[in-house]
């Protein structure tokens, strides 16, 4: 099985939590792995830690939302690894809060983070795919893309996450580009512990709750998503395209 061997994948966000779990599972599976994070230093933590494993990596310190950056940081990529095959686009950030006290920053950085961040990533990492006639862009939803309380900002960038998924899937198709998307439900991270603070909750609390509400029983951990992000980044899912996967432990069923 082909999977991502030998393959070159940019990973954003991918310092710490889901997007640190996909580099590391990406490179374990014989990929070279691009670690793109704000945080240059903490990128180039993670890519240590992957090539301490035997893996292959890089860290990469750039803004997503910034089109320079973003240009030099895949330039960056293809003159180490030599080629682009696969873009994770799972940079992201939260300024969760009520509609009504929701500021305009709050509402602007998570726009630009996960939309316009995913647009400047894939424009410019899609011109090396069509090149080869090879690629695949994994972008990282959420269930909160279906609605969630105090997260007007994060619903509607995940959800226009899912439609950017379906468009790019149909604009690059003929290249031999495909473009899916992963929802993530409940993922224990930093991200989430934080957001549990921040509600008046506790971790341990927020897992046991999520536990009893889904059909699993438990709640998620990274690997949940970059196991599933590996299948859409491999070689044999070149039939699958256009696709929203979401990994909640089965709450839509619910």
């Amino acid at each position: 099985m082909a999977g991502v061997q030998d393959r070159v994948a940019l990973v954003t966000g991918g310092a710490q939590g889901i997007g640190a779990a996909v580099a590391a599972r990406l490179a374990a599976a014989g990929a070279k792995v691009a670690v793109l994070d704000l945080n240059e230093d903490s990128a180039a933590a993670t890519a240590a830690d992957i090539t301490a494993s035997g893996g292959t990596a890089i860290g990469i310190g750039a803004d997503v939302s910034r089109a320079d950056q973003v240009q030099a940081g895949v330039d960056r990529v293809v003159a180490e690894f030599g080629a682009l095959h696969i873009l994770v686009n799972n940079a992201g950030v939260l300024r969760d809060n009520m509609l009504f006290k929701m500021s305009e920053d709050d509402w602007d950085i998570v726009m630009n983070v996960h939309l316009k961040g995913a647009f400047l990533c894939s424009k410019t990492a899609q011109q090396h795919m069509v090149a080869a006639k090879y690629g695949r862009i994994v972008n990282m939803s959420s269930t909160s893309a279906l609605g969630n309380r105090g997260q007007t900002n994060y619903a509607t960038a995940k959800a226009g996450l899912q439609g950017f998924t379906k468009t790019l899937a149909i604009e690059l198709g003929p290249f031999g580009v495909t473009v899916n998307a992963v929802a993530p439900g409940f993922i224990e991270t930093a991200m989430t512990k934080a957001t549990a603070e921040r509600i008046g909750s506790t971790i341990d609390q927020m897992r046991e709750a999520v536990a009893g509400a889904v059909p699993v029983r438990r709640g998620g951990v990274p690997e949940d998503i970059s196991n599933t992000v590996a299948f859409f980044a491999g070689e044999e899912s070149g039939y699958v395209t256009g696709q929203v996967l979401y990994v909640d432990g089965g709450r839509g069923l619910l």
